[in-house]
């Protein structure tokens, strides 16, 4: 009997939990939820014999201990911080742990001893980072077992509303988590571009976009991520020009991102006391120069060099920015008066669905000749439970959790799924629940 710990009871548990939960009998697992709210972690694993909810609080060192001793893997869902932690507690009993999030440097710091002790500390196994690692690097291996060299590689991804709740003017609902949206784009991305090292700062990341024609999916456009360099040696595209990994978004999203940015309304560096005595309207007129005398509206259109009827400005309108409503927060950052705001006008509402949407463009020579191969991926939720985020970045880990246990991963260490044992047989088991790319070569 195996024994399977999952850290973590919040919305992107869903998936995973179901499909470990459905495949207990048959795989003889027993499966622990442990979350600091009890009550939610009951909720996940119902009524099932081989399943049980603990209350646990993952900075608490020696309950985590208990925890991870006493099960054969462990899946993370908590915030990255709090990786590393649980990472080196899984080395020291020697437990394997599978993780969506990015490889932190303290992570990177336990590969030897991880490998040392047999122990396998899988990250970016989820969405993205995760199923674009897996999908890109099948297209890629291909290229390569024909005799091609990949000489371009662009990778988009996002979480978008499902198009028939598309009711905003921005096109664009929490999906994930808001915070990560609101304080996106303030590091400068960096990227290789026909051989050139490309940083854009965060002053123009929402300004130099780029217009993705996903066919059938739609039309988007896309901001450079952080740091698309790091994937350049892991996914053997040293010969090529350009590497480039971007976010999705629904067309005009940038330019009105990118307006909030100049206000100074993502700023997340500083607080602000007594905010509940502003309105919106005098929190946004704080920031914005120009006589006072003048509209509000017609001082910020001035400001971003924009007409007041622009749709730039009909989009700050809609989220209340220039109204009387009285802003609830006692004190925040600006950013955190703006997350505030938009999770009451970015939620989704009672029976509206997310969408997640994936796209690479991978160009590659082969016998003298320019080739390109695009390859897409369009998944809608089911239920405001059962998302389409949920779906894709849990179902990959648990895939992955049943390949380990089953013994047909062998790997230790720190890794990332870049290898066949790793994504073929995740993107066959994907194709059952719908998570189907559309490959044109």
């Amino acid at each position: 009997m195996k024994k399977i710990l999952v850290f973590g009871a919040g919305l992107s548990s869903t998936y995973l939990i179901h499909y470990l939960l459905e495949q207990a009998d048959s795989e003889q697992w027993e499966i622990t939820v442990a979350d600091a709210a009890l009550a939610q972690a009951a909720k996940k694993v119902g009524e099932h014999p081989k399943a049980q909810a603990i209350q646990l609080d993952a900075s608490d060192t020696d309950a985590v201990k208990i925890a991870v001793e006493a099960h054969d893997l462990v899946i993370s869902l908590m915030p990255p911080t709090i990786h590393p932690l649980i990472a080196k507690i899984c080395v020291m009993y020697g437990k394997h742990l599978i993780t969506a999030s990015y490889v932190s440097d303290e992570m990177k710091l336990l590969h030897d001893d991880a490998v040392e002790a047999g122990v396998l500390l899988l990250n970016e196994c989820g969405l993205d980072p995760g199923i674009d690692h897996l999908s890109a690097m099948k297209i890629i291996h291909e290229i390569e077992e024909k005799g091609g060299t990949v000489t371009s590689f662009k990778s988009y991804c996002g979480g978008l509303v499902a198009p028939e709740f598309d009711d905003n003017p921005w096109n664009y609902k929490f999906t994930w988590n808001p915070k990560n949206v609101v304080l996106a784009g303030q590091a400068t991305a960096k990227y290789l571009h026909q051989h050139e090292l490309t940083f854009i700062p965060p002053s123009r990341i929402f300004t130099e976009t780029e217009t993705i024609d996903m066919g059938e999916f739609g039309m988007y456009e896309s901001y450079a991520n952080r740091d698309s360099l790091g994937y350049i040696k892991p996914y053997g595209l040293t010969k090529a020009h350009t590497v480039l990994r971007g976010t999705l978004r629904k067309p005009g999203y940038g330019a009105a991102w990118n307006a909030l940015y100049l206000l100074g309304l993502t700023d997340d560096t500083f607080v602000i006391n007594n905010t509940n005595e502003f309105t919106y309207a005098s929190w946004v007129s704080a920031f914005t120069p120009g006589n006072k005398q003048f509209p509000l509206n017609q001082r910020v259109a001035d400001f971003l060099g924009i007409r007041v009827d622009d749709i730039i400005m009909q989009k700050l309108s809609w989220l209340g920015l220039f109204s009387d409503e009285k802003i609830t927060l006692n004190s925040g950052s600006p950013a955190a008066i703006l997350l505030h705001l938009l999770q009451q006008k970015w939620q989704l509402k009672q029976g509206e669905l997310d969408m997640i949407v994936m796209h690479h463009i991978i160009g590659y020579e082969l016998n003298g000749e320019q080739k390109e191969v695009k390859s897409s991926l369009m998944v809608k939720g089911e239920t405001a439970v059962l998302t389409a985020m949920a779906k894709t970045v849990g179902l990959p880990m648990a895939i992955t959790a049943k390949n380990i246990l089953q013994q047909k991963i062998t790997d230790a260490g720190v890794q990332i799924p870049l290898t066949p044992m790793y994504y073929i047989p995740v993107l066959k088991e994907l194709e059952h629940y719908g998570v189907i790319f559309n490959e044109q070569w």
